[in-house]
């Protein structure tokens, strides 16, 4: 009755988070915002200077700037924009879903000072004289569009138009919008047309009324434009963009289906192979994956998270990387059920020896997600957040759900003498009055000497890392305009593009560069590269000619000099933060020798992915560091896990006296843990892969990184990091005569006791 009563829990369970999945999911995808890289818009960095000579910008003037560009959006009508001051006196906005990107920008840069003056020049009145909110679109009796205006005080206005009644015959009250000190006299920019004279009205009687009309050549949206601008005030700076980026919405819609395309086929592909490989706790773990990918879109949306392009890759790669959880766990219970413990026996013992490595193993990731995060951009931020969520949820999916799961089978009794449900034979289990010890266990390296040939391989790598150095001194990095400043465009068309094409088009708007890649299926997206920063009046017309020539807008990355400075100091901050805070993790929960192996190996993959990139001329931007910092946060996990299984083999030896013990350590230890290592790197691979070959164009060079990494960091796991603890070890044996390595409680010591 027991045993059919936890199986039918166990279905019940499953229901239950199959049906609440089922009925909320599409709500809460729904609710999820996305970044301006998935559905279009505009990243204006912007730089507060002076408007007038001797002004101070102070943290007050930020901060009134930032609440003037407040309002000038909230006119636009944008759902959930971002608008931030960041260090210094520089403010970020963030658009998303906008659909005329170059009038907005006009709207937030401009500086709106509305300003009546007499045929003279003199300044009668000007934007403060406007009431609150005193600023309407609205029609004159003809049904042309103008703007009606509210000031605070009719005596003020009967006083203007007095005063420029008695200068007849010039009776006109002359309306500028951003009149600047030093311009030529109105006469003048009338016959220019310039496009900051408004109106010249004739006065020609006395007005006591504190309602004005501006009338002109507005169109409609014109007319309601310059009524959001006088309405939110006046910006009492100037804004100088030091970076943007501009997404067009067909760029937005097709990486967002092509993100969520390889996300289906990376997560089916790993579901998959878990269920062969691991049978019943591998179709379990599917399901805690399952409520993973859930938990992790309603956290998003109870935190209003936004999600950008690198943030679903950041998901992808989450699954990959929860299943290491599972991985760790399951082979643990499998390593139980060969040495003839019962199935519930092994469950137990397997569970408890699995969580504190799977604990350190997700720690070090997450701080690489901090360092991250810290000092990245909006898009990296976005991928950083999404993947410290996504290592906190899977944690608490993989120990507690899949355990409650498992459990539930486990505790029946039904799998009692069934250990091909976890994918044991029979024939690989001992006797359990044999007393073997999972330390003990066969595997099928243990024809393998790791330890043998570790100056080879050490040899290896240092070939390899001046093979690197010489190509990073030939060639360099194809740095992208994140660190080098410029402007990088990028085209999409319906048909094949070509250089030649490109080229043609650019010299319509004036530009020229030989920079011009071709990629896509069809060649049909171009990506060409300037020197110089382009300004927002460039942009607008460059914009404007290829939503005409291609029938959607291009996207346009534009970083001022000192921005990609700035953006390549905090890269090496973050790396080396990165690798000092996992020093004295690793050093805290192992030792220092095994912290200085992993750190050591940790930039042999990161200085193989550099030499890798300069080589191939991949370019390197910002999420080329993202990528790097998740590499350094994972490659530790697989490090770990080794380190783990050393530390109980030395805890069983107890006392070293020789050589040959410590390569005995190192060797067992890499053949126990081989199999989880290629296991738990192998699901990471297959997310990677499914985003290189089916992800959008845009993180493309983001994958190939981590591929790189990946295989890098499984190989400096297994020949640089132990090999480097084990010649550290062998001095200090040398040095001591015995190394006493256990003590009450499982902490290290490297003195020996009395």
């Amino acid at each position: 009755m027991v045993k059919r009563s936890r199986i039918v829990a166990f279905f019940l369970i499953v229901l239950l988070l199959a049906s609440a999945i089922g009925l909320t999911t599409k709500d809460i995808v729904n609710n999820i915002k996305l970044g301006l890289d998935l559905q279009g818009g505009f990243e204006v960095l912007y730089e507060v200077k002076p408007a007038k000579e001797g002004q101070k910008i102070t943290e007050q003037v930020v901060a009134d700037t930032a609440k003037a560009l407040d309002k000038r959006v909230n006119a636009l009508g944008v759902s959930e924009p971002s608008i931030q001051i960041e260090e210094g006196n520089r403010i970020r906005v963030q658009l998303a879903g906008v659909e005329d990107q170059n009038e907005a920008r006009k709207m937030l840069s401009t500086q709106a000072n509305l300003s009546f003056r007499d045929a003279n020049d003199k300044l009668m009145m000007d934007g403060s004289d406007l009431a609150p909110g005193g600023a309407e679109q609205s029609f004159t009796q003809e049904g042309a569009p103008n703007v009606a205006l509210k000031l605070k005080s009719s005596k003020k206005f009967k006083e203007v138009t007095e005063h420029v009644l008695n200068m007849a015959p010039n009776n006109q009250l002359v309306i500028w919008l951003d009149f600047e000190e030093g311009k030529d006299s109105f006469q003048k920019e009338i016959q220019q047309k310039d496009p900051k004279f408004l109106s010249a009205p004739n006065v020609r009687e006395v007005f006591n009324t504190n309602e004005v009309t501006i009338e002109g050549n507005f169109t409609v949206e014109e007319a309601q434009n310059l009524a959001s601008l006088l309405k939110a005030g006046a910006l009492p700076v100037k804004l100088k963009e030091v970076y943007s980026t501009s997404v067009g919405a067909q760029f937005g819609e097709k990486a967002l289906d092509q993100m969520i395309f390889a996300g289906v086929i990376g997560i089916s592909i790993i579901f998959l192979f878990m269920m062969l490989y691991y049978r019943l706790p591998g179709l379990i773990a599917t399901v805690t994956l399952s409520v993973y990918i859930y938990l992790i879109l309603l956290v998003f949306d109870l935190m209003n998270v936004v999600l950008t392009l690198p943030g679903i890759a950041a998901l992808i790669l989450g699954v990959g990387m929860a299943v290491d959880a599972n991985i760790i766990t399951y082979e643990r219970i499998r390593e139980e059920i060969k040495v003839g413990r019962s199935i519930r026996a092994a469950f137990k013992e397997g569970n408890k020896n699995s969580f504190l490595t799977i604990l350190d193993a997700n720690l070090t990731t997450i701080l690489a997600g901090a360092v991250l995060f810290y000092f990245g951009t909006s898009s990296v931020r976005g991928f950083a957040t999404t993947l410290m969520i996504s290592i906190l949820i899977s944690f608490i999916t993989a120990i507690w759900g899949s355990r409650l799961l498992l459990g539930l089978f486990v505790n029946s009794n039904w799998l009692k003498d069934k250990p091909g449900w976890f994918g044991v034979r029979r024939q690989d289990i001992k006797d359990i009055s044999e007393n073997y010890d999972t330390l003990d266990l066969p595997t099928r390296f243990d024809r393998f000497d790791f330890v043998k040939h570790h100056r080879k391989f050490f040899a290896f790598s240092a070939v390899i890392i001046i093979a690197g150095m010489i190509v990073l001194g030939i060639f360099r990095l194809n740095l992208g305009i994140d660190f080098s400043s410029g402007t990088r465009l990028e085209i999409m068309a319906k048909e094949p593009l070509t250089e030649a094409v490109i080229k043609d088009e650019l010299k319509e708007v004036g530009l020229s560069t030989d920079d011009i890649v071709l990629s896509g299926e069809k060649k049909e997206i171009g990506v060409a590269r300037f020197k110089e920063s382009f300004s927002q009046d460039k942009i607008a017309e460059v914009k404007e000619h290829f939503a005409k020539t291609y029938g959607s807008e291009p996207n346009i990355n534009t970083v001022s000099p000192v921005i990609g400075k700035e953006l390549a100091k905090n890269a090496m901050y973050a790396l080396i933060i990165a690798s000092i805070g996992i020093v004295l993790y690793v050093t805290i929960r192992f030792e220092i020798y095994m912290a200085l192996g992993a750190i050591i190996s940790l930039l042999h993959d990161a200085f193989l992915i550099v030499a890798f990139f300069s080589l191939t001329r991949l370019e390197v931007d910002i999420t080329f560091i993202a990528a790097v910092l998740t590499i350094i946060g994972y490659s530790i996990n697989d490090t770990i896990v080794t380190f783990d299984r050393m530390r109980e083999n030395m805890a069983k030896k107890r006392k070293i006296k020789t050589e040959k013990e410590l390569e005995d350590i190192v060797n067992g230890s890499l053949r126990q843990t081989l199999t989880r290592s290629v296991n738990t790197v192998l699901t990471v691979v297959i997310a990677v892969i499914a985003l290189l070959l089916f992800g959008s164009e845009s993180i493309r060079n983001f994958s190939i990184a981590l591929l790189v990494g990946l295989v890098s960091g499984t190989y400096s796991s297994l020949f640089i990091a132990a090999q480097l603890w084990l010649v550290w070890k062998k001095k200090e044996l040398k040095k001591k005569g015995t190394i006493i390595t256990y003590k009450e409680k499982k902490q290290w010591s490297d003195e020996p006791q009395v």
